[in-house]
């Protein structure tokens, strides 16, 4: 048997069903799932070392559990230093088996090892049923060995689902147990 990711799985035996429940979709298609993971690094001292964007690269590797993409300038900008088609940073896509497993580690180990860890915002949404969260420091992911760590660097991770607006997203994503802070009786 083929391995299948334990989110996956979850989400086809019961998020679906809770989804499909929750906003009465008459076709099974209009139920809302995740599409895509991207992760981007950018590595600001790339410009006077080149050996960052090398160093960011393999941490990516090691987080993702593929090889990502080394992004490159578009133009020059003297005030910068920055020239047309430097290396400035890395970023993967992730999908099907390996963006389940990202998801479970994120929230499973990952979150709850952010110092003073509060919940993710909810208004990170985009309107469009995407999901766009900052991390300060790549040292939460337990791939990465401290010792190893010259820089800390932080990183975007943008959840891309089918959801048609943020209401369907925050639900698939509480779904899959997404900790975003709870609304005290102070806020709006």
């Amino acid at each position: 048997m083929a391995y299948s990711p334990r989110l996956r799985d979850v989400y086809v035996n019961e998020i679906r069903g809770q989804l499909q429940e929750e906003f009465s979709y008459s076709n099974v298609m209009e139920i809302p799932k995740l599409e895509k993971i991207v992760l981007n690094m950018g590595v600001g001292g790339a410009v006077s070392d080149s050996k960052k964007v090398k160093k960011a690269v393999k941490e990516m590797t090691l987080i993702a559990g593929q090889a990502p993409v080394t992004t490159l300038a578009k133009k020059s900008i003297a005030g910068f230093k920055v020239r047309e088609e430097m290396p400035l940073g890395c970023k993967v896509t992730l999908r099907g088996s390996k963006m389940y497993d990202f998801l479970d580690r994120l929230i499973q180990v990952a979150l709850p090892r952010v110092r003073d860890f509060r919940g993710l915002s909810d208004k990170s949404f985009d309107g469009r049923g995407n999901y766009a969260l900052g991390i300060k420091e790549q040292l939460i992911f337990p791939e990465i060995n401290y010792d190893d760590v010259e820089d800390i660097r932080g990183m975007d991770i943008i959840i891309c689902t089918t959801a048609k607006n943020n209401k369907e997203a925050h639900s698939l994503l509480s779904a899959f147990q997404m900790p975003f802070a709870s609304k005290t009786a102070g806020d709006k």
